[in-house]
């Protein structure tokens, strides 16, 4: 058997301590169902005591649930020294599991609780023993414990002293200001466990120099117990050690340590935190992120072609979730036969290469092209098989409050060019308006416009490219004409060009 994490994921606390974030009680109980029964987490901190009459009713719906289900073990919550206050608290929530609040470290016991040790210790061992005479599980946070190992060593093993002596499940340590390097992780830890090897000892990192997960190894290399995380990264400042991240270290370079997390809805249960919260994923967050299963440039998707050549372990399945391979000026061929392949559809060389051209051209003006845009792409590229005896060399749009937009027009037919202007009720009316002018001094009878639909690709989003349809009628017919780009009216235009060669013709 190998060494045995148990996980506490501490969202519903710690990281609702997130500026701006605050989960109503139905979230809290939702949250609550998927972490204990989807993810598999050993336990969950959900709520800090007396915090308001809502933070009550939440506990209370999720201890109810976890009575039922056989999950009332794995249920903790914050409490604090406060003669006593917190326990009555707990009383009314179903609690079983209290996490003690308290000092540290010599500074915060003395510049906020303005206390010599002998009166903190023996205020803790009255809650201490006030919880288990209720039937409540004791563990206890040292707060600022980081510090307090770097200035007031002395009282940190003073207090560890003490508190050995009390009826206490669990010590937790936490990194409260996210000091901690790696080093200094497994060196105070590795101290502790040392001097103290029959206690459990969690860890409870935090992100402010973005070494919270490399502290994290280190506290399980040193012999830590127990490791304090949330979905996304979420938490005070700039946040907790995150879940996804450390159990994808642990699984892939920590083969003798144990955990019972379900990689496989990981970034499911983060998609729906960030979606309760507003609290966006960065795109480049590994694990869960949008673009870490991404390649963009035609290299690596070749490379995958040929023997997985930029696969890692960290395959996108393993938390369900699937490679893609991006679209824009730095595609490839490659690029695009791997997202033909997921659409379904073959091109031969010729075609293949006219549509990656096309994706090259696009991805220059445009933040990104998606897998959605494809079929619109290929159809643009390889259904245009008009004329290009007229050309649409340049136009201004302008658009200003309280004036009517207007358009200037210069357009090429036959080699010959010719320029307008007009306005009219939108940008394209305005365009239209100058296209007729120009087509009217040739003496030639435009088409009347009889259909416009503008559509982007399902599933896309305010970037996506619009495919403009137009239908027209000649008099003697009606035709249709498509055009592509990032931009409706700029859509627009270009199948108007197409109707203009197809009338030339």
């Amino acid at each position: 058997m190998g060494n045995k994490i148990e996980i506490l994921d501490t969202t519903l606390r710690d990281g609702e301590q997130t500026s701006g974030v605050s989960f109503s009680k139905s979230e809290k109980l939702t949250l609550a169902k998927l972490l204990l029964k989807e993810l598999n987490i050993d336990r969950i901190e959900i709520a800090s005591a007396r915090v308001s009459k809502g933070e009550l009713e939440a506990v209370k719906e999720i201890t109810s649930w976890g009575a039922s289900n056989d999950y009332l073990d794995r249920i903790e919550v914050l409490t604090f020294v406060d003669n006593g206050a917190s326990i009555e608290w707990m009383k009314k929530t179903g609690a079983k599991i209290q996490n003690l609040l308290t000092k540290g470290s010599l500074n915060h016991l003395e510049h906020q609780l303005k206390q010599k040790p002998i009166e903190h210790f023996k205020n803790i061992s009255k809650n201490v023993h006030q919880a288990e005479k209720e039937g409540f599980t004791t563990n206890v946070y040292l707060e600022d414990w980081s510090n307090g190992m770097s200035n007031s060593k002395e009282y940190v093993f003073q207090y560890l002293d003490f508190l050995t002596q009390l009826p206490v499940s669990r010590i937790l340590l936490p990194d409260t200001l996210g000091v901690l390097t790696p080093e200094k992780t497994y060196h105070f830890i590795n101290e502790i466990v040392i001097r103290y090897p029959k206690i459990h000892f969690d860890f409870h990192g935090h992100n402010d120099y973005d070494l919270s997960v490399s502290n994290t190894m280190e506290a399980i290399k040193a012999g830590i117990k127990g490791l304090h995380l949330t979905v996304n990264g979420m938490g005070e400042r700039a946040g907790n050690a995150p879940l996804a991240s450390v159990v994808a270290v642990i699984n892939d370079f920590l083969p003798d340590v144990e955990i019972n997390i379900k990689e496989n809805s990981l970034f499911k249960v983060s998609e729906i935190v960030a979606t309760l919260t507003g609290f966006r994923i960065p795109a480049n967050k590994p694990i869960v992120g949008e673009n870490v299963f991404t390649q963009t440039a035609g290299i690596h998707a070749d490379g995958d072609n040929k023997n997985n050549l930029y696969y890692n372990d960290l395959l996108p399945e393993r938390f369900g979730r699937k490679r893609r391979y991006a679209l824009g000026k730095t595609s490839g061929k490659s690029n695009i036969q791997k997202n033909l392949q997921e659409l379904g559809l073959t091109l031969n060389e010729i075609d293949l290469k006219k549509v990656t051209q096309r994706v090259i051209e696009l991805g220059d003006r445009k933040e990104r092209v998606t897998a959605e845009d494809l079929p619109f792409i290929i159809s643009d590229v390889l259904g245009n098989n008009v004329p290009d005896k007229v050309k649409i060399n340049s136009y201004v749009l302008t658009h200003s409050k309280g004036l009517k937009p207007s358009t200037s027009i210069s357009l090429k037919i036959l080699n010959k060019t010719f320029e307008e202007n007009a306005s009219g009720d939108g940008q394209y009316d305005a365009f239209w308006n100058a296209l007729k002018k120009v087509y009217t001094k040739q003496k030639i009878n435009l088409p009347k416009l009889i259909d416009y639909a503008v559509r982007i690709p399902p599933g896309s989003n305010s970037d996506a490219l619009c495919e403009t349809t137009i239908t027209w009628n000649n008099g003697k017919s009606k035709f249709k004409t498509r055009g592509l780009d990032s931009d409706q009216t700029v859509s627009a235009i270009k199948a108007t060009e197409k109707m203009l060669n197809i009338i030339q013709s």
